[in-house]
């Protein structure tokens, strides 16, 4: 049996929108967390453990659940940082060409391997990833995360038009091998299969009949896909689906959406499309980083709490340009801004924790600290260099004459100021993980 000791924060509700306020948030400094021999948490407590237990002392640190990214592309990791395109063309100049290389099963492996380790290394501990169309490139991925033991959500990706050679399947053969991974990987573990079309853009009526009839025979799979990211983008499906309301009513025609969809972006999204998410239970991966970088405009926050419907955070990565949650979630504070409203701390971070888990169904194992749910944690150093570590003496009230400030104010310094140098130790199921350098 595990303990680790720190300041342990996580949520017990969804915060309020735009209050600071702590109510739903639970936060207990000084805190042994107990692990059983299980990997699920057992509780907390102030009193030492007894000797059954290995203890790891992180006194003076943050242990937060691990972060849970909805929406991630991993082969992706080759062209994260690459320079001056906007969607469309980004996909043709450096998606595609990194893609193919994922054909070869070695390349598919080592890209997996690397992939998921960096994801651990940002203090991400579950993931909803896009691999590519190939067989060798999903199956990687599966295997690597069950090395790792990790939660993990993923998919072939379907394209069956406008996209490269090699990239292309075709709707019978597609179906085979989306029966064949879902035989082979769903529910193996901690796997779960989503149905994975690209966007519309590149999936012909019949391969997206062939989704819907695929998520209707296999009804505790996921769909993953994209949405209303880009105003050309969202022109190209119109001229594509005349007869759809909306690029999102095209899913909706072909039995895409229901409570076990992630729709990344959503960007240009109406009321009506919104009711829709709320009424199908679909939800919206925002994806900051990335829609910033790629000039896709701004997500509007407000309007998804004003309709109803859940939203969770994304790196998208390499559109994206970091996997760290914390820089994802300080960029989500700065395009909400540019809308008018305040992204608290604590609607960001339960967004990548308890919230993300809530929406995805997975609430009974992963985005908490209750007993039972499995120990998938991160200890978190409160600020690294002088800056920040200036800022968080000033927000706990220990530069003289100056006294605390409220939790909140603490929190956000940390998410604003912090990356992936601030990771200290990642456990998933209890195990600590020990990463190579680099």
């Amino acid at each position: 049996m595990l303990a680790i000791r720190a300041d342990l924060l996580d949520f017990t509700a969804t915060p309020a929108w735009q209050s600071t306020d702590e109510a739903g948030v639970r936060f207990r400094p000084d805190h042994w967390l107990l692990v059983g021999d299980d990997g699920r948490i057992l509780g907390a407590q102030t009193a030492d453990p007894g000797p059954d237990f290995e203890r790891h002392d992180h006194r003076g640190r943050l242990l937060l659940p691990g972060f849970i990214d909805t929406h991630v592309h991993g082969p992706q990791l080759d062209v994260i940082a690459s320079y001056g395109t906007g969607l469309l063309d980004w996909l043709d100049t450096y998606t595609f060409p990194a893609e193919l290389r994922h054909a070869d099963p070695e390349v598919a492996a080592l890209g997996a391997a690397h992939f998921l380790d960096a994801l651990l290394a940002h203090g991400t501990t579950a993931a909803v990833v896009f691999p590519t169309v190939h067989l060798a490139s999903t199956s990687a991925l599966f295997e690597a995360a069950s090395a790792r033991n990790m939660r993990l959500i993923a998919g072939k990706v379907l394209m069956d038009r406008h996209a490269p050679d090699g990239l292309l399947d075709d709707v019978a053969g597609a179906e085979r091998d989306c029966e064949a991974l879902i035989e082979r990987w769903h529910g193996q573990g901690r796997n779960a299969y989503a149905v994975t079309i690209r966007f519309a853009v590149t999936s012909t009526p019949e391969q997206l009949a062939m989704a819907g009839a695929l998520s209707r025979r296999h009804p505790g799979i996921y769909l993953q896909t994209h949405v209303a990211e880009n105003r050309d983008e969202v022109r190209w499906v119109a001229e594509l689906f005349p007869q759809a309301r909306s690029y999102l009513d095209v899913y909706h025609q072909h039995g895409l959406l229901h409570e076990r969809a992630v729709l990344a972006h959503g960007i240009w999204l109406d009321a009506h499309d919104r009711a829709l998410l709320r009424d199908t239970g679909a939800q919206i991966a925002f994806c900051p980083s990335s829609n910033l970088f790629l000039g896709s405009g701004l997500f509007d926050w407000q309007g998804a709490v004003d309709a109803g419907h859940q939203v969770s955070l994304a790196s998208d990565v390499g559109g994206g340009t970091s996997l760290s949650m914390l820089r994802t979630a300080a960029e989500a504070y700065k395009v909400q801004a540019l809308h008018g409203t305040r992204l608290t701390a604590w609607a960001a971070l339960h967004a990548a924790t308890r919230g993300a888990a809530e929406g995805l169904g997975l609430s009974h194992e992963i985005g908490h600290l209750d007993p039972g749910a499995l120990a998938d944690v991160v200890v978190w150093d409160w600020a690294v260099g002088a800056v920040a570590g200036h800022r968080d003496a000033m927000a706990r009230g220990a530069v003289p004459g100056v006294p605390a400030q409220p939790l909140h104010a603490r929190v956000f310094a940390w998410m604003t100021l912090g990356d992936e140098r601030n990771a200290v130790a990642r456990y998933v199921a209890g195990e600590q993980q020990i990463l190579e350098p680099g």
